[in-house]
């Protein structure tokens, strides 16, 4: 029988052993990133193409040519595609992020001959059939016309602007009549010439066999590079107006109910030295649920449901942010919270007990984080377009555990003052 009076011993942990990805490349010199691990019979193959809202030539292009790619091929009309993938009970997608866009296909390794080949056609053939583009785009329109009235949306955007300025890849700001600019014949050429062989990468994890890796090559190998695409404008000025925004802006709703408040400045990528650190200190603030922003503007004055800050690591750029909504009534209170809860961790110590409890958390949830094939693929992603190997997750583990309360108010008098904030409240103050 257990004793259930008695607590389970907790054992500290002092490494985390990661499952690394094995590298091979195709014939037409794609590198193929490829992780075997997992119980089950079951593959996840992604397509990284360099056609993010880094890449996009025009406001809009990069998810537009991501959305049609399951619209309709020169053999299959998007009913059949999704028909197709779903009676061998496989999965589709298609996604972008700020550095790059993703086809991906979850398959069992049985079926994965017979749903590749649409993968390897919707890359290759899809046609953006006039009457699909017009529902995409019509929908496309009519959710950022609804979301505009969001205050949570309108702030990330703006928040976004303010952070890089209007010019950067990052920061535009979309108006709807980005929309009605939007043409189709615009979005096909980037397709075309983004979905290609150059500077595109291969992640295979799960129960990847010498069969995933052939079929993998059959399908893939025959990829062909494109000309390198001009660079647009706006990355050419995309640090003109990057981090002179700091100091109050607001976005006034007459009709809000609750106002949206973002707080941060620019930082820097996974690729400095102080970044891992940097993560502690955020984890302490406003990291997770009992971090101190938590405590103080939710449990204890209860001026919101949720408040949290977080560091973002894009492959060009990086940045802090403190984010909220809450009732318009509380608006400057919040605020003055935050700036209370900034101004404390930089001038008192954080007690060795929250430290402890901290790291625990910290290493609990990175443990988390490498559980399963799919976890180690997103991973390995999260370093390889840093320019990263694996031992940064070795100096992460590390750091966790030996950094010390007189590093971390360093850190926070460094990166964290008052002045350099760029401080936006979309809705009433």
């Amino acid at each position: 029988m257990i004793d259930r009076t008695l607590a389970p011993s907790i054992n500290e942990i002092k490494k985390a052993e990661i499952i690394r990805a094995s590298e091979t490349k195709l014939k037409n010199g794609i590198p193929v990133y490829h992780i075997k691990a997992g119980t089950q019979d079951l593959v996840k193959i992604e397509l990284l193409f360099p056609a993010g809202m880094w890449q996009q030539p025009l406001p809009l292009a990069g998810s537009a040519a991501s959305a049609m790619l399951q619209q309709g091929t020169s053999m299959r009309s998007s009913k059949e595609i999704a028909e197709m993938v779903d009676y061998y009970g496989a999965f589709l997608e298609t996604s972008i992020a700020h550095d790059f866009s993703t086809v991906g296909i979850y398959s069992m390794n049985k079926h994965l001959a017979s749903v590749l080949p649409v993968v390897e056609e919707i890359i290759n053939d899809s046609v953006f059939g006039q009457s699909e583009w017009d529902v995409y785009l019509g929908n496309k329109k009519q959710s950022f016309i609804v979301n505009s009235k969001k205050v949570s949306f309108v702030s990330q955007k703006k928040f976004s602007e303010l952070m890089f300025g209007n010019n950067h890849p990052y920061g535009y700001n979309v108006s709807e009549s980005d929309y009605d600019g939007l043409k189709k014949e615009k979005v096909y050429n980037f397709y075309k010439q983004s979905y290609t062989a150059k500077d595109t990468i291969v992640v295979a994890s799960g129960n990847v066999t010498d069969v995933t890796l052939k079929l993998i090559e059959n399908h893939f190998g025959g990829l062909t590079g494109s000309p390198i695409l001009p660079v647009p404008d706006s990355q050419k000025r995309r640090n003109e107006e990057a981090g002179k925004n700091s100091g109050a802006h607001l976005v006034e709703k007459k009709d809000a109910l609750q106002s949206a408040i973002r707080i941060g400045k620019l930082l820097f990528t996974k690729s400095h030295p102080d970044y891992t650190g940097m993560l502690v200190l955020n984890t302490v603030f406003g990291g997770y649920f009992g971090s101190r922003l938590m405590a103080n503007i939710r449990e204890d004055k209860g001026y919101t449901y949720g408040i949290g800050s977080t560091l973002v690591s894009f492959s060009q750029a990086g940045y802090f942010t403190i984010s909220t909504e809450v009732g318009v009534e509380v608006t400057k209170n919040a605020v003055k919270e935050i700036y209370f809860e900034l101004n404390r961790i930089q001038t008192e110590k954080v007690p060795e007990s929250e430290l402890a409890l901290v790291r625990n958390y910290m290493l609990g949830t990175f443990l988390r984080s490498i559980d399963g094939p799919f976890a180690l693929a997103d991973r390995f992603k999260g370093i390889h377009f840093n320019g990263l190997g694996y031992e940064y997750y070795e100096r992460y583990v590390d750091t966790i555990r030996t950094i010390t309360a007189d590093k971390l108010m360093e850190l926070a008098n460094k990166y964290w003052q008052k002045e350099e904030m760029i401080e936006l409240v979309v809705g009433k103050k």
